[in-house]
């Protein structure tokens, strides 16, 4: 089969793209490099308006005109790439906004992916509507929602996911309902929300390239390193403050037990190379299951605090603290969770191996792969 993934998250499609490679198929990524990640993809739809001085005429532009600058130029792109990005047996849109342009841009760009080739898809991860209006009407615990609720984020730096629920998405969101063949979810943050959903095919783990990460046993010979990467751009919707907070109580208890590694908005390449010495790694707070970072984290060997709630306990029947943390949003119960493992050091090399025959188990980019087809098909 010919087939053709659109947009990119972390290596969501591009780790896809590998696995159906292996079993023989053709396949295509086409998309942003997702900010300063930099990750991978065949066909780079780049913004050239970065600058100061072209992100204000853009800004100009669609405020005095209603014309997206952006959109028009990943339009003529697309448009020039067509005899590469046509006559696919199926398209798989990574989320209904991929592009990061105006929502009608979108829709037109859309309308033109999907009149040149056959099915298409949607895979439910990052933000979209379903998962946004569930998070926002409070029918989780928690979400990525909750640091809005409590006033860390201000309306305007929270616009690009509320922005999911606005009367411009709504239209997109439900055009691409009514053309799609069926929505995949990745993980359970996102399998929740669309459970009943007439379209909903299912969740597939995401798929991890577990032959291109090298498990490392941790040796642990005098202090235990803990590493907390932060991205700026979502800081308080992954808890970075929660987990600030805690290692600040860890610091003062543990001074002389603990390194603790802290380094910033990081490109992919450089950031999955920067944690290989810890041993435990802070991941996100505000999830259920764990997302791309935390499992190629786990696939090297490390202890990760991050998403695993009870849901995911029951989903794939493991037991808690046996392969990855649950970080609660509480600086103090992640501090008594470190505290457990800098205490008990022989629990690190116990639950790293869990956590990398958990990821080989069942989030193998190749057996991934034979997933999406079945689905597909």
């Amino acid at each position: 089969m010919k087939i053709l993934l659109v947009g990119e998250y972390n290596r969501t499609h591009y780790n896809l793209k590998k696995g159906l490679n292996e079993l023989g198929h053709e396949a295509l990524v086409i998309g942003t490099r997702d900010g300063f990640k930099k990750v991978d993809v065949d066909i780079e739809i780049n913004n050239p308006f970065n600058s100061f001085l072209l992100k204000k005429t853009r800004v100009f532009f669609y405020k005095f005109f209603k014309t997206d600058l952006l959109y028009h130029y990943t339009k003529h792109k697309i448009k020039s790439k067509k005899h590469l990005l046509s006559n696919y047996d199926i398209v798989q849109y990574i989320n209904e906004s991929p592009f990061l342009i105006d929502r009608k841009g979108e829709l037109a760009i859309f309308k033109l992916l999907n009149s040149w080739n056959k099915k298409t898809f949607l895979l439910s991860t990052g933000t979209d509507y379903i998962s946004v209006s569930y998070a926002y009407d409070k029918k989780f615990r928690y979400s990525i929602l909750t640091p809005y609720f409590e006033g860390k984020i201000s309306d305007k730096d929270f616009r690009p996911t509320l922005n999911y629920l606005s009367q411009s998405h709504k239209p997109l969101h439900e055009y691409i309902i009514s053309k799609i063949s069926g929505i995949i979810s990745k993980d359970l943050d996102y399998h929740i929300p669309l459970l009943g959903h007439p379209k909903y095919l299912g969740m597939i783990p995401h798929a991890i390239d577990v032959d291109s990460l090298q498990y490392k046993k941790p040796i642990i010979e005098d202090k235990i390193i803990i590493f907390h990467g932060i991205n700026m751009n979502n800081y308080y919707k992954k808890g970075n403050d929660l987990f600030e907070a805690a290692l600040e109580i860890i610091s003062r208890k543990h001074k002389d037990k603990v390194d603790i590694i802290v380094v910033k908005n990081l490109p992919y390449k450089a950031y999955i190379e920067s944690f290989d010495k810890a041993h435990i790694l802070l991941d996100q707070v505000y999830a259920y299951d764990q997302g791309f970072n935390a499992l190629e984290a786990m696939a090297k060997g490390k202890v990760v605090f991050t998403g695993a709630e009870q849901e995911w306990l029951e989903y794939y029947d493991v037991k808690e603290d046996s392969i990855a943390i649950n970080a609660l949003p509480d600086p103090k119960h992640i501090a008594s969770k470190l505290e457990w493992l800098i205490e008990n050091p022989e629990l690190i090399v116990e639950i790293a191996k869990n956590a990398r025959q958990f990821v080989e188990e069942h989030h193998n980019y190749v057996d991934c792969a034979k997933a999406y087809i079945e689905k597909w098909s």
